[in-house]
């Protein structure tokens, strides 16, 4: 298991959460959070995660505020996969750290917020080379997950 946390800001798709299980559960990932309001672990999700919501860990959470303060306060390096103009392209970033990671994941529409894209500790991103700006979250989540993952392994290995 991997001491990465996957935080999931109002991410509502229930295929979309359901594939986050079945993606946490591949790589290995210690906890999948979900924060807001409108999050419901239903027969649409079920169906996607093909039963791993069974044994992820996970937990629901209204306040996305409250879990950045409380991953800072346990000493996570909090990663958010976003696009901006400071971002680092994932293909380009090291990680440096021995601290357990927490990596942020947006609202399906809107991305991750600029409230939380100033207290994290690196923004990174997926270069696009076609026409569209973004890439679904779930895909997203298991492209960044391979690169970290595949980083922590090799430190690992030294």
């Amino acid at each position: 298991m991997h001491s990465i946390k996957v935080i999931c800001d109002n991410v509502t798709n229930a295929p979309n959460i359901g594939s986050l299980f079945r993606i946490a559960d591949a790589f290995g990932i210690k906890e999948l959070i979900f924060c807001g309001a409108d999050i419901t672990l239903g027969k649409r999700m079920a169906k996607t995660s093909r039963s791993t919501e069974k044994y992820v860990n996970h937990s629901l959470n209204n306040d996305i505020e409250a879990q950045i303060k409380d991953l800072k306060a346990n000493n996570y390096f909090l990663i958010a996969l976003e696009i901006t103009k400071n971002s680092q392209a994932l293909s380009e970033f090291q990680l440096r750290t021995t601290q357990p990671i927490a990596l942020i994941l947006g609202d399906e529409n809107f991305g991750v917020s600029d409230t939380i894209l100033t207290q994290v500790d690196a923004v990174v991103h997926i270069n696009m080379y076609g026409n569209n700006s973004s890439m679904n979250v779930a895909q997203a989540t298991s492209i960044a997950l391979y690169e970290i993952t595949k980083q922590l392994n090799f430190k690992n290995v030294l």
